[in-house]
């Protein structure tokens, strides 16, 4: 479990300095703002220093959200009212709430109600934003293909070990049909890719773990992809097909050892398919 920490702990540490400079769903809310405050309603109106200014005011009222300061559903000032008050323009405002938008803390209302209000971000919202997230780091070299075999052996293989205590009949049956569907020789290599997504996706779900199901959503939704994308010239379907199919036969028999056994031998071929990969294109 110590290994599964450090990846976990590697991974939100790269994935701060990113948010900063992207804008997107922000990990820290940290307080970056002049000491003189002055409240209306639940939102304190810090005099924000110009550099940065969107993001501090976005850090600002997703600050005030966190705290209940901001509720659910309740209406934020206007474009105009914002853009006094913090002593900025309605382009810096306009910028903040797409900031914000993009977070999924507001969301637009048109109409003579209309106007930004405060919602909730779902568990599929935050989700979803890792997967980006997790996408763009592999894009600029920040995750290497070894940081993604060593990841997901070491995360799901605690789903593998959740699954073969928890699954059901039902996420057994799941897999199955995928894995009835991955032995089809018509299916194109999408369609074999998406299966292989959505086994390990049945996988996961089977441990019952919502923390797990959370963090897997990266490495299933986003890594294995592009995973599949290096190696799917090389690599054998049928190979793949067997690698699932112990996985599963070892969950449906409750043996954690087995089915991490089989998971790591899948996470090992896939690595040698990687090598083989490169190794054609710099042949």
């Amino acid at each position: 479990m110590q290994k599964v920490y450090q990846i976990i702990e590697r991974l939100f540490g790269v994935v701060r300095p990113l948010i900063d400079d992207y804008g997107c769903a922000d990990l820290e809310g940290a307080a970056l703002f002049m000491t003189v405050q002055r409240k209306t309603t639940g939102l304190e109106f810090d005099d924000v220093v110009t550099t940065s200014a969107a993001k501090q005011i976005a850090e600002s009222v997703r600050g005030a959200i966190l705290e209940g300061r901001l509720k659910v559903d309740e209406r934020l000032p206007s474009e105009d009212e914002l853009a006094v008050r913090f002593k900025v323009s309605r382009p810096t405002i306009r910028e903040a709430l797409k900031r914000l938008a993009a977070q999924h803390l507001i969301r637009s209302r048109r109409g003579p109600a209309g106007g930004n209000f405060v919602t909730a971000p779902t568990a599929v919202d935050a989700a979803f934003s890792l997967a980006n997230m997790t996408t763009l780091m592999v894009a600029v070299g920040h995750i290497s293909l070894d940081d993604m075999a060593t990841a997901r052996l070491e995360l799901e293989s605690v789903c593998c070990r959740l699954a073969c205590q928890q699954r059901t009949q039902a996420d057994l049956d799941a897999m199955n049909v995928e894995i009835g569907l991955q032995k089809k020789s018509a299916l194109t290599d999408e369609e074999f890719c998406a299966a292989d997504v959505r086994f390990h996706r049945a996988l996961v779900n089977a441990g019952g773990n919502a923390v797990m199901k959370f963090l897997m959503h990266s490495v299933v939704e986003a890594l294995q992809p592009i995973s599949n994308m290096v190696i799917y010239r090389v690599r054998e379907r049928q190979a793949i097909v067997s690698y699932h199919k112990r996985i599963l036969a070892a969950v449906e028999e409750r043996d954690e050892e087995a089915a991490v056994k089989a998971l790591a031998d899948l996470v090992a071929y896939t690595q040698d398919s990687y090598r083989e990969s490169f190794a054609r294109r710099t042949a």
